[in-house]
């Protein structure tokens, strides 16, 4: 029947009270009406295909009001609450008692109370009225309900019942929202009413536990907004152990309750910690359960019926769809993270797999178990070995397999699904295969509570399709554990928390003494590691405190510590997690690691001790380089496009380190290969479109026997994990490096809030600082006005205070570099900025002096990192990784070059005479855009400081020296040949405001959509680069908005005369040099 308006006038204006109910049953079409036994207030109504079916159904209540008030309102929920699971009313639907009142109200009860927006009031006549009673009728039930005659929950009438895996994830990420914020709103309350400032309270004496037992670092408030906070925590174990809950309920039986005194039973036997904590939760008494407060009961509530009211069938299927091409965790955990924490996935390093990298690396390891290992049934082996252990010697598994990282189970679930296609068992010795010997050797550690709960979902859902019958009380090894925590001593449980401590107890037990044989996945990669423990930072530098024993260091190289100024890139969580299962096997004695990481530390000069401590402890490295590096600007040999395995930025690639028994006492062997292209290629066939090609396709059909390694000889001092031409190197190292030549260099300052510290017009930087030292502008109203925050290094309140001591602070107002050819002006002080640096205080701010900018790394593909300046720089002033400032002269109590004496002797002694400071600085700048120089010894340009070759002829010298002072007075935008400009400016209408219609267009640079431009610019011109910095593109780009002054445009123009010369300036130094190796 089609609801009418005709249809609700009927029910809702006319005829007596029973007969109204009547008309309502009718147009729902529901077999059932009757009056509830113990309440003559609601009529109840039951859906089905018959009365005899519609008896186990949950009813929709109808009755009747004079008036919405507290008292109804009380009314309602006394009755829904003091009424069975089972017979609770799913919805109450409130019909007018007297004539001349026509709005109609729904009412969503919850197990917390009922409040405000739990009622849904309407007018009679109102299409949304009409609309969600339809919803209610049994021929529009969801298809899921429709099929069990039921109406579990009538949350889709007050809000679209979610339908696809996408919508659910982002749905239960809001909802674990107000489970977080609500979490220090009941902390505070137990405070308030248990003595001890709540120390007996729920969440008090679960968040003690939690921190005794398993998760030390664990806060309520952390620094740090991103890390992972018990309020986090328990939201996310709330949302998703809900959602493992309601999954396996609904594989089991679609007709199964879910509700809140069932729920924990639904969360399967292979995962005990989750059934424990929902155990402690839900199956409190309701007088127990009210004391957790009513934003906290209403936000679980709200977990729960959006899962009752989502469209299960259509959820499952999405799953099963997406299984290999994307895993759950596309359409879960990163919509989830993305809705309810976005920056936790940066923050974490967390990143989804792709199942060809899986695949790969799980056939690999399965290989080099039955070749270097002599166990025939790899990954399935069952044999067991005698480990010696605390409490004495036991048996165990020799192929014990772990995943350190396991995320969403992807590595394990692909484990498992290898070994069942190489056993081909039948279901009965499946079950007992798995019970036996599969689940005793799976490990799996992770920390987050959303991907833990979603892989053992995920891993119980596919030993049931496999047939694992569950019928022993034999658990997934998968533990709720920070991997990177040092496995200290469990303090004893006082019978609260006694399922807490077990977790904790299996996974401690498995870092210390598990002989765990293979380490695979994909550990994360943050450079701003949140995993800052004080064993694994030992571990890193060489000391294990928990045995108190010195081992491998990774801030050491050839015994000597690395002398790195910053070597934060150590602390990356990916390398934390090597260092790890380093020390794991190291332990066992034997084994293989297998990780998908960051390739950064393949050839990065900061992970040298990284490097040569791998080779010291494994017999074999095979490294596969995937590439994909859009940092990089990585491209294919051939020029043609290259692609990333994963959607980031960073390159990535395939580690396999082999340690075997009694491995002989020399080095690893290190096997390299590249895969380069794009990411998928299909073919359409009859069949629809196939995988034909790219990397995804090669790493399906390839493993680490299949491979075509290159064999690699890593030397000192940098064991660089790629291969290099080591004639070509012994070459480029009989050069000076710039290091050692000029021994002060330092890393260019840094503000940390650049629109504060740093201005285009010295005026308003004046008036900015000025307003600093007025006592009339509030803290708050100064930090509202110019967007400041503190930091560690820099508090407003403090600068505020040291700028008022400063009599002449106004000296302080500077310029400096802050792109190339970009000066402006900047407040060179700690005042506003976090790192001024010292050196660039003492010898560049305010002094007549040269500055050379290089940098360390460069992750681009060229080497065009050189420039020239005469004041402080930015330390991106020329790459956005940064680059170094090398003064010419130090001032100190006399007036000093800044080059080492044994560089001078070297220079002397080829020349026979000593140049100036001046034209040795020339000399080594020419040299440095020398094209020749920077194609031939690239790959070693990119890994660390230039090293600079001096020649024996004073002649070439000179010339040299000439051409870079030219260079020089080019970049300081000081020669006179600036003054020949070569473009005109054209105003077309666009008042010179540079917007999102800049482009270049044969020979003109447009600024504007309305065709302002700059005309007669080179493509050459266009395209040169200054380190990472495309110069007349950068220079406009970050004038976005602005309008162009006079001033401005000149400078543009004279710009381009600037880089014309310079490119003209290479092509005579290279002509000048004879060739290499310069004599």
């Amino acid at each position: 029947m089609t609801l009418t308006k005709e249809h609700l006038r009927a029910v809702i204006m006319t005829g007596t009270l029973e007969n109204r109910v009547e008309e309502l049953r009718k147009i729902l079409g529901y077999p059932v009406k009757e009056l509830d036994r113990t309440s003559s207030l609601f009529w109840y109504l039951r859906p089905g295909e018959s009365a005899e079916s519609a008896a186990e159904t949950c009813p929709v209540a109808v009755g009747f009001y004079s008036e919405l008030n507290d008292e109804l309102r009380s009314q309602i929920y006394g009755h829904y609450s003091n009424r069975q699971a089972e017979q609770q009313p799913v919805m109450y639907l409130l019909l007018p008692s007297k004539e001349g009142t026509s709005r109609v109200p729904l009412v969503l009860p919850r197990e917390g109370g009922l409040r405000q927006k739990d009622i849904k009031t309407f007018e009679w006549n109102e299409p949304e009225l009409q609309r969600r009673i339809s919803l209610l009728q049994k021929d529009n039930l969801p298809i899921a309900h429709k099929a069990i005659c039921s109406v579990p929950s009538v949350k889709w009438v007050f809000y679209e019942p979610v339908k696809t895996a996408s919508e659910l994830a982002k749905s239960l990420a809001e909802a674990a929202h107000k489970i977080e914020q609500a979490i220090h709103t009941v902390y505070k309350y137990e405070e308030r009413i248990h003595p001890n400032k709540g120390e007996n309270g729920y969440l008090h004496k679960l968040l003690k536990s939690f921190q005794l037992q398993l998760l030390r670092s664990l806060e309520l408030n952390p620094i740090d907004e991103n890390d992972y906070s018990f309020p986090d925590m328990y939201a996310q174990t709330i949302t998703y152990g809900l959602f493992t809950a309601r999954v396996f309920s609904y594989v089991r039986d679609k007709k199964a309750p879910f509700n809140q005194e069932s729920a924990w039973q639904q969360i399967p036997k292979t995962n005990p910690f989750l059934r424990h904590l929902f155990q402690d939760l839900l199956a409190r008494s309701r007088e127990e359960f009210k004391e957790l407060g009513d934003e906290l009961i209403e936000a679980i509530t709200e977990v729960r019926s959006i899962l009752c009211t989502a469209e299960m069938d259509a959820i499952l299927w999405d799953f099963q769809q997406k299984m290999y091409q994307e895993d759950i965790v596309i359409r879960f955990y990163e919509d989830f993270l993305a809705a309810y924490k976005s920056t936790m996935r940066e923050c974490r390093g967390v990143y989804y797999t792709p199942e060809p990298i899986v695949s790969y690396i799980v056939r690999s390891v399965d290989r080099i178990l039955q070749t270097d290992f002599e166990l025939p049934d790899g990954l399935a082996d069952a044999t067991k070995v005698e480990v010696k252990k605390q409490d004495g010697i036991s048996e165990t598994h020799k192929v014990l397999i772990t995943d350190i990282a396991t995320g969403t189970g992807g590595f394990l679930y692909s484990v498992i699904d290898h070994i069942h296609r190489s056993l081909k068992p039948s279901q009965e010795v499946w079950s007992r295969y798995v019970s036996q010997n599969l689940l005793p050797r799976l490990l799996g550690f992770e920390l987050l509570m959303a991907p833990y709960a979603i892989a053992h979902m995920k891993l119980g859902l596919q030993l049931a399709a496999l047939g694992y019958k569950f019928d022993t009380e034999e658990r997934l090894r998968v533990y709720l554990t920070n991997t990177l925590q040092e496995a200290f001593q469990i303090p004893p449980a006082d019978g609260y928390d006694n399922w807490i401590r077990d977790e904790a107890d299996a996974a401690n037990k498995i870092k210390q003494e598990a002989p765990v044989m293979v380490v695979l996945g994909n550990p994360p990669y943050s450079g701003h590691s949140a995993n800052n423990g004080a064993w694994i930072s030992n571990l890193l530098k060489g000391k294990d405190i928990i045995s108190q024993q010195a081992t491998q260091s990774y801030f050491e190289v050839d015994g000597k510590p690395l002398g790195e100024r910053n070597p934060k890139w150590l602390n990356d969580d990916y390398v934390k997690f090597i260092r790890f299962a380093q020390w794991r096997i190291e332990k066992t004695g034997y084994g293989i690691l297998a990780f998908v990481t960051n390739h950064g530390y393949l050839d990065n000069p900061t992970f040298r001790g990284m490097r040569q401590s791998l080779m010291e402890t494994f017999d074999e490295i095979y490294v596969l380089d995937l590439h994909g590096n859009a940092k990089k600007k990585e491209r294919c040999p051939d020029d043609s496009k290259d692609e990333n395995v994963f959607d980031i930025q960073q390159g990535v690639a395939i580690s396999i380190f082999v340690k075997r028994l009694n491995g002989k006492k020399e080095v690893a062997k290190v096997y390299h290969a590249h895969l380069w292209g794009i990411r998928e290629i299909y073919k359409e066939t009859p069949d629809g479109r196939c995988l034909v090609g790219g990397k995804y396709h090669w790493l399906r059909e390839n493993d680490v026997t299949t491979t075509g390694w290159n064999k690699l000889k890593p030397q000192s001092p940098f064991y660089l994990f790629v291969p290099q031409d080591n004639d070509l190197l012994a070459e480029y190292e009989q050069g000076w490096k710039v290091t050692e030549a000029m021994p002060v260099n330092v890393l260019g300052f840094q503000t940390h809030r650049d629109h504060f510290a740093i201005d285009f017009s010295k005026s308003e930087l004046y008036k900015r600082i000025e307003e600093m030292c007025d006592e009339s502008i509030s803290n708050q109203e100064y930090a509202e006005k110019y967007d400041l925050k503190d930091n560690r290094d820099w508090k407003l309140n403090e600068a505020r205070r040291a700028i008022r001591r400063e009599a002449e602070w106004q000296n302080k107002l500077t310029s400096c570099l802050y792109r190339p050819f970009d000066r402006r002006s900047c407040y060179f002080s700690t005042v506003a900025m976090d790192y001024p640096r010292r050196e660039l205080i003492n010898h560049v701010a305010g002094k007549n002096n040269l500055v050379l900018n290089l940098p360390r790394i460069v992750k681009l593909e060229e080497w065009q990192h050189a420039l020239i300046a005469d004041v402080p720089c930015t330390a991106i002033s020329m790459d956005i990784n940064g680059s170094y400032v090398f003064p010419l002269y130090l001032y100190e109590e006399q007036l000093q070059a800044n080059f080492s004496q044994d560089f001078l002797n070297d220079i002397t002694k080829k020349l026979d005479h000593t140049p100036s400071p001046e034209a040795i600085f020339y000399y080594i700048y020419a040299i440095l855009y020398s094209p020749t120089y920077r194609t031939r010894y690239a790959e070693f340009l990119k890994i660390d400081f230039p090293r600079v070759p001096l020649t024996s002829s004073d002649e070439l010298f000179r010339q040299l020296a000439a051409y870079g002072e030219e260079l020089v007075a080019l970049h300081l935008m000081k020669s006179p040949k600036l003054d020949s400009t070569i473009t005109q400016y054209e105003d077309r209408g666009g008042d010179r405001v540079v917007d999102a219609g800049l482009k270049y267009q044969q020979g003109d640079v447009i600024i504007n959509k309305k065709g302002d431009r700059f005309s007669g610019v080179p493509e050459n011109v266009w395209n040169f680069y200054v380190g990472g910095y495309q110069v007349c593109q950068k220079w406009l780009k970050d004038r976005k908005g602005r309008t162009l002054s006079d001033e401005d445009i000149l400078h543009y123009r004279r710009i381009v005369v600037a880089l014309q010369e310079t490119i003209e300036l290479m092509a005579k130094i290279d002509a000048a040099i004879p060739g290499f190796p310069i004599q």
